[in-house]
């Protein structure tokens, strides 16, 4: 399947290790499925007078052997796992982790949970109607370096 990254430079060897801590999945490289939604992440570098890149990649369809977590919605199994990621705790061992982004409208959700001004319950009320987008956390080093194949990258201006 092709993937799609939004840097500030272009990635062809990802490297775990480079990742931010306290993300959504956890420590990882994350890629979409969706283009637009890269390119629309990509917006953010520019408007921090960076240079930004789209880059694109094929992940193997065959990802069998390596451990996966997936989360069809925005339900309480996800928002307990972002939770423990982002305050770093997360302890598990999985490779690869899919589901939905915490984009702006659903942070702003996860961030009246996390502050205690809405329980878990309003939070999910709150989540219910979103429709889930698409974000890949490749977390394992190997899986990176197996199963996902550098394509090309754009710069986006």
């Amino acid at each position: 399947m092709i993937v799609f990254h939004s840097s500030t430079c272009i990635v062809e060897h990802p490297d775990v290790s480079f990742s931010r801590d306290y993300l959504d999945f956890g420590k990882g490289f994350y890629v979409t499925t969706i283009e637009e939604q890269a390119r629309e992440y990509a917006q953010r570098f520019l408007l921090r007078g960076k240079k930004a890149y789209l880059n694109k990649y094929e992940l193997s369809d065959d990802l069998r052997e390596y451990k996966t977590l997936s989360f069809d919605s925005y339900d309480e199994s996800w928002l307990d796992f972002v939770a423990i990621c982002r305050v770093g705790k997360d302890c598990t061992d999985y490779d690869m982790v899919l589901g939905g982004i915490a984009n702006d409208k659903v942070f702003r959700t996860i961030d009246l949970f996390f502050s205690g001004e809405i329980t878990e319950d309003e939070a999910l009320r709150n989540l219910l109607y979103e429709k889930p987008n698409d974000q890949i956390c490749l977390r394992s080093q190997h899986l990176l370096d197996t199963e996902l194949t550098f394509i090309s990258s754009e710069e986006i201006r």
